[in-house]
């Protein structure tokens, strides 16, 4: 029977003792189908697992998605039993530890346990691809301009220091289909390029790519693909097994819900051994994924907490998540759509879309848009103004209720009333 005690006792107990035995999920009982009341409740008490401030309204949860409370609580006792262990839990503990959580991540995401390894965010995952490229002068990158700075700054320095050729396409915000951007990502290809670099969801807007079908075109011309998989993970329901990308990278602090500072990075088996490191580490084999791992003494109570988050996210069930993600997505942006001088920067298709949206006014800056709505209506968003994408991101965390949600319809629709 669903009831907030035992639903709150039973994530307590997940995360106070790392690496206990996953007990059947108090979620598991409930109805595949809701009813809203029962809907709207369960969601209740999960908001009420969350520290939230009172001041504003929290739609910017895709730069860092916080944790909830039985996962930080149990984050802060690993602090305090790492600083009380000290140097033999780093010289002892901490690699059966890390190698538990990384083979449960292996496990949730659809790869193999010698094809992933933790890191500190998404930057970090694919920098250490783009750098380990064995790149000559005259290769080609493709890219889209609607990819995150830093993974299109490591290019630009790639193409300084070894003489490639970056060629940059730009997605277009409402597709017709899913063949449109294939074509797009094909014809910037030739026979001199050697890597191409896509977005699972583009994180200015929301929007979810055909990964699957862009792989499938990439490698049948020798391409191999990196997917920026930043804010996919946690998000919605996939296997990266299924996507047929050689690499992908991603950070766990988004939606996954741990302390800033993890992230991980698949590669897939044939594609190891030529991937030189970012550090020197003469322990493991070219074919060994680990040889990337080499980072330096780290906190490694992060990745202790990777174990906490994932219980609290498997007990809400991924497809629940999901679920949840996409229906306050769609509550707000269904009620400003067709608004005078509000424009959504988000596709109107269902499957290239999830908890992510970007909206913007006719005539507003983003940046005095994001400004008005904070200063005026003590909503927190963040503006996004190139790549052609001019508006607000909006990322409502599962926590968000539908009240919040109309609170910022009402300020959309005043400020672009004017």
């Amino acid at each position: 029977m669903f009831t907030k005690r035992n639903f709150i006792k039973s994530l307590l107990l997940t995360a106070a003792v790392p690496f206990a035995s996953k007990a059947k999920s108090i979620v598991d009982e409930l109805p595949q189908t809701w009813t809203k009341e029962k809907f709207d409740d369960f969601w209740k008490e999960v908001r009420s697992e969350y520290h939230l401030k009172t001041d504003y309204i929290n739609l910017e949860n895709g730069y860092f998605s916080m944790m909830a409370k039985p996962v930080l609580e149990a984050y802060l006792n690993d602090i305090k039993m790492v600083n009380t262990e000290a140097s033999y839990y780093m010289r002892t503990i901490q690699f059966d530890n890390k190698q538990k959580i990384k083979d449960r991540l292996a496990d949730i995401l659809g790869c193999g346990k010698d094809e992933l390894i933790i890191t500190r965010n998404t930057t970090e995952s694919l920098d250490t691809i783009i750098s380990g490229i064995n790149w000559k002068a005259g290769n080609e990158a493709v890219m889209a301009e609607q990819d995150y700075g830093s993974m299109l700054d490591m290019f630009k320095q790639q193409a300084k220091r070894y003489g490639i050729v970056n060629k940059i396409v730009s997605v277009p915000l409402h597709p017709k289909s899913d063949e449109e951007i294939v074509s797009l990502y094909e014809k910037a290809i030739t026979p001199n390029t050697k890597l191409l670099m896509i977005c699972h969801m583009i994180n200015i807007t929301g929007h979810i790519l055909p990964v699957k079908k862009i792989c499938d075109m990439a490698h049948k011309k020798g391409v191999e693909v990196m997917v920026d998989g930043a804010h996919a993970v946690a998000h919605f329901d996939f296997k990266i097994s299924d996507l047929g990308c050689d690499y992908y990278g991603s950070s766990l602090h988004k939606w996954l819900g741990t302390p800033m500072g993890a992230g991980i990075l698949y590669v897939h088996k044939d594609k190891m051994k030529n991937l030189w490191p970012i550090y020197g580490d003469a322990g493991y084999t070219e074919e060994d994924i680990r040889k990337l791992n080499h980072t330096g003494t780290h906190p490694v109570a992060t990745d202790i907490a990777i174990h906490h988050a994932v219980d609290y996210h498997t007990k809400i069930g991924i497809k629940r998540k999901e679920e949840r993600l996409r229906f306050l997505q769609n509550y707000w942006t269904s009620k400003v759509k067709g608004v005078n001088k509000i424009y959504i920067n988000t596709p109107d298709d269902a499957t290239r879309k999830c908890g992510i949206a970007n909206v913007g006014i006719e005539g507003i800056k983003p940046g005095d848009l994001s400004k008005t709505l904070l200063d005026k209506y003590k909503i927190w968003t963040v503006a996004i103004d190139s790549a052609n994408v001019h508006g607000v991101r909006v990322t409502p965390h599962v926590y968000i209720t539908t009240e919040e949600l109309d609170k910022f319809v009402v300020a959309l629709k005043e400020i672009a009333n004017g």
